[in-house]
Parts: structure tokens; sequence; C-alpha cells
């Protein structure tokens, strides 16, 4: 069977993350490297080790986030599907079980807010864990006066942590933001999307969503 540690030690995936990423940096965007898809494919298997589902389940999560960006080697838009469809040929390749390449494949085109939803679990706890990802250090742009709302509103955000109460309940996005350089606002601005993608994925796990800034619910 694949493991999520043959998939992060290939080094035909390892380019192309890195040169996904390099596109992004070129055009601007916040940090799509190793830092974020290890974090993602973490969080995905926390989510649904959690929530108890069978270890095999969390590998092909954990597998699923570390690939799911890879589709911004071919472009930013639709970077989903054509990661949906990246990631069928290298799993083929790797001989990955069909069944289980499914599961990967089908959350990977599901992630991105417009187009995603969360028709399973796997894809479920990609879309959260992927959203959730918010903080400064993603931030590449090192000149503040030239920062647009994406780079204030990422930077603004110091600590940020996805946690399942031990009700399994809930699962809490909790935002430190520094008020001073992004307001909660230009946080809704942008993410009001991903916010409804993450209520519609938590109620896929059966799970409610809240988001919680600076102490305050506001989810």
């Amino acid at each position: 069977m694949l493991t999520y540690e043959a998939v992060k030690n290939s080094e035909a995936i390892r380019t192309y993350i890195i040169r996904a990423d390099e596109s992004l940096a070129a055009l601007g965007f916040t940090e799509h490297s190793f830092a974020h898809v290890v974090h993602v494919a973490e969080t995905a298997g926390y989510i649904l080790h959690t929530l108890g589902y069978d270890d095999r389940t969390v590998e092909i999560a954990k597998i699923a986030g570390y690939l799911h960006d890879i589709g911004n080697l071919v472009n930013r838009k639709e970077h989903s599907q054509s990661g949906a469809v990246m990631a069928w040929s290298i799993l083929n390749d790797m001989h990955c079980d069909p069944a289980e390449m499914a599961t990967i494949v089908t959350a990977i085109g599901n992630h991105d807010e417009g187009t995603g939803v969360p028709v399973n679990a796997v894809a479920a706890a990609l879309i959260l864990a992927d959203k959730a990802d918010v903080r400064w250090t993603r931030v590449r742009n090192t000149d503040s006066t030239t920062f647009d709302i994406h780079d204030r509103v990422n930077y603004s955000v110091k600590k940020s942590a996805l946690k399942i109460n031990e009700e399994k309940t809930l699962v809490k996005l909790k935002l430190t933001v520094d008020t001073k350089l992004g307001s909660v606002m230009d946080y809704f601005e942008i993410f009001m999307g991903r916010m409804l993608l993450c209520r519609k994925a938590a109620e896929k796990l059966g799970l409610q969503f809240k988001l919680i800034i600076n102490e305050q619910q506001l989810v």
C-alpha cells in the first residue's frame, strides 16, 4: 500500500511542489510550499484520527493534503482540478490502489472554494485543514507599505489553531489577530467563501464549525 512517507520522499513530487510555489511567488501569492502542504496533511490526518476514522483513511487524507496544491504548477485558476488530474497520474505510476486513488483525487478536486464540495470525509478534512492555515509566516512580501488586503490579513494572524472538542461535536478555528495590521472585517471580506465551505465540511463530518477571533466567536 502506498504510504504518506513514500509520497513525501518522492523527488518528482517535491519538484512539482517547489515549482508550483515558485509560480505562486511570481504572482504574489502566499507561501504554498512544504510548510503549507505538510501542515495541511498533518491537520487533515489529525481531524480524521480524532473522529475515529481508521488508520488507512487517515493515511489517505495525509497523502491528499500533501498533494493538494500541485495543480498550481499548471495555473492558479482551477488548480484543484488540474491538481487532481496530476495526482491521478502520479499515484497511478506509484501503483496506488484504485479505490484509494479515487478518494484522493476526489478530495483534491474538491478542496477549493468556488468549485469545492465536501463529498466525502477525506475531502471535508482536506478543506478544513487547508482553509485553517492562515498565518503571518506565509506572507512573502517584506515591505508592509505595499501590502494588499491578502498580505495584510494573513500578516495580521499571529496564531491559528484548529481543534476538535472532547465531545467531538465542534471544530473550532481560533485566530489571534493583530488588529493594528488587519481588521476582522478585512478577514471576512476575503475569507467569507472559505469559512462557508469550512462550515459545510464540518457538517459532512458531523461537526459544527466555529470561528473564534481574539476570543470572540464570530461564526
